[in-house]
């Protein structure tokens, strides 16, 4: 089961990258309907089929690159659902053997209501609220599904650790231990950073605002640009419809989500470079550096990607790496709370099974 978890876990980052070239292409709506494609169950492509489905949507005729990119993500994503289906059932069969079922059971039930965003997402016509919260979806399902992965692997090993553990453990590790407890809300903050961040980056991408500004370290040479207009750059009131590809935004709303993302990105790169070099020099914790370095790497690549994508214009392989290591980014910091949380269990096992072994020996 532990495999399939881990193939689910590549396969939702796939679709996420699959989603963010979706975007960047402009074949959000390659498709104008859902889940079929002009009625279809594939692209028309023969000139009968293009006549009907441009007979069906008159206001959106057929681009068959486009229609192709929109349902290859669409397949992408019906395979993840039914790999997390699998999971679910696998646990719930399994689950008087001490299996995780709930979780599984729990993605699979938001798995669902991520299908629906995804058809939402079509049918109103890629309207910003939707894109950006399906896109969030994605990330919290690829993290879920990461969740279930560790707990899985870690199965074996809590039972066979509680196997050996005894009630009494020493007061040093004890004490250990909570020194550790300390770092665990820090840890949690920049995860809600994190999260914020990408949020940031769902509603820029949502609203085409990633090409508002064009120049580094300042925006259209100004370090506070004027015209910004924070209060319609973030306005999650703006009526539906009638299509937002390419995005309705005025200029002066999409510098601001662009000023808004950098100040995110800053805020994220200040805050994980004091978290992790405190982590790093403490010496109770030299079993996070393995996670620290994941962690440490994951963020630089991030915002070279970032950088990259203004330096170049938002070239199509930079931006959709972006996307990717922004998902990187998210586990790797996922990876070192969980990490975190096994730490001080595995200092009192280590040190209760010392104990034990030396009382044996002088037994």
């Amino acid at each position: 089961m532990v495999n399939w978890a881990t193939f689910a876990v590549v396969l939702a980052v796939v679709v996420i990258m699959l989603g963010a070239w979706t975007r960047l292409v402009d074949a959000g709506l390659g498709c104008p309907d859902w889940p079929g494609c002009y009625g279809f169950m594939t692209v028309p492509q023969s000139e009968t089929h293009i006549a009907i489905a441009n007979t069906r949507f008159p206001e959106t005729p057929v681009d068959v690159v486009k229609g192709w990119t929109e349902m290859i993500h669409r397949y992408a994503a019906g395979t993840l659902g039914l790999v997390v289906f699998g999971l679910a059932a696998c646990a719930l069969r399994h689950r008087r053997s001490g299996v995780p079922f709930k979780l599984p059971l729990f993605i699979a039930g938001f798995i669902l209501l991520q299908g629906a965003f995804g058809m939402w997402t079509v049918t109103l016509k890629l309207w910003p609220q939707v894109v950006a919260l399906h896109l969030l979806g994605g990330f919290t399902t690829l993290s879920l599904l990461a969740v279930l992965v560790f707990r899985l692997r870690a199965f074996p090993a809590a039972q066979s650790t509680s196997a050996r553990v005894t009630p009494e453990a020493p007061s040093g590790p004890a004490a250990s231990a909570s020194s550790l407890a300390r770092l665990r809300p820090w840890l949690y903050g920049g995860l809600l950073l994190i999260i914020l961040q990408i949020a940031l980056g769902a509603w820029t991408a949502a609203n085409y605002a990633a090409v508002a500004c064009t120049d580094l370290p300042t925006c259209q040479g100004q370090w506070w640009p004027e015209g910004m207009d924070f209060r319609h750059g973030f306005d999650i009131t703006q009526h539906v419809g009638p299509n937002y590809l390419g995005g309705q935004l005025t200029a002066g709303g999409r510098v601001a989500i662009q000023v808004t993302h950098r100040a995110g990105a800053l805020l994220v790169l200040a805050y994980f470079g004091i978290l992790l070099a405190w982590i790093w020099r403490r010496n109770n914790s030299r079993e996070l550096h393995g996670p620290v370095r994941l962690v440490a790497t994951a963020l630089a690549t991030q915002i070279a990607l970032g950088l990259g994508n203004v330096l170049f214009h938002i070239p199509l392989p930079v931006a959709v790496a972006h996307n990717a290591m922004g998902a990187g980014l998210l586990l790797s910091v996922i990876y070192l709370i969980w990490r975190h949380h096994l730490l001080p269990q595995a200092q009192l096992s280590t040190a209760t099974h010392t104990t034990i072994m030396h009382q044996e020996v002088t037994a």
